[in-house]
């Protein structure tokens, strides 16, 4: 398994991979709106406020994920992990957890001191997520999952409290990913 940077023109590919692992897991519909947050994300996101990672086997993307910032009123370094997938013949083989932990260590080594994700908090607290309350740190968006809300600090042992509104690329400012 190779881990490594996306490149822009894999950009398909990773759509496609969005697409057919939340088509199998969620229903059409879902397939779509993720494969189609993949895409604005690639293609709408200036690049210093994109940080995308692939797993790659004989030259196939198995697994991406990304990072995108967040943005608060204080200067706290912030990144936000989502979307994720995993390509359905390829899970439970811990690849998404390695592919996680790949993009953690490479978040850290450029100085980003805080990272966010929203899921599922069974499987993010296994790559050192905890779940946090918005009074602690605000969510862009209204969450229908507040319990989903997840936070690692790059910099300390615990997350400290962020005060204000925090804000998130185009491409994750809509309500229906939320």
């Amino acid at each position: 398994m190779n881990l490594s940077p996306y490149h822009p023109n894999q950009t398909q590919e990773i759509q496609n991979l969005f697409t057919a692992v939340f088509t199998a897991s969620e229903g059409q519909s879902e397939g779509i709106l993720i494969g189609t947050l993949a895409y604005e994300l690639i293609t709408q996101t200036e690049e210093k406020d994109l940080r995308g990672f692939v797993a790659t086997e004989a030259e196939k993307i198995v697994a991406c994920i990304f990072f995108s910032r967040l943005t608060f009123e204080s200067d706290i370094r912030a990144f936000i992990l989502s979307p994720v997938a995993v390509h359905t013949e390829y899970q439970g083989k811990g690849i998404g957890q390695q592919l996680i932990r790949y993009g953690i260590e490479q978040m850290k080594a450029e100085g980003v001191q805080l990272l966010m994700t929203y899921g599922n908090p069974n499987y993010y607290v296994k790559v050192g997520f905890h779940p946090v309350q918005e009074d602690v740190i605000p969510a862009p968006l209204r969450l229908a999952y507040p319990e989903g809300w997840l936070a690692q600090s790059l910099v300390s042992p615990s997350v400290q409290p962020i005060p204000g509104a925090s804000s998130c690329v185009k491409a994750l400012s809509k309500p229906e990913y939320w």
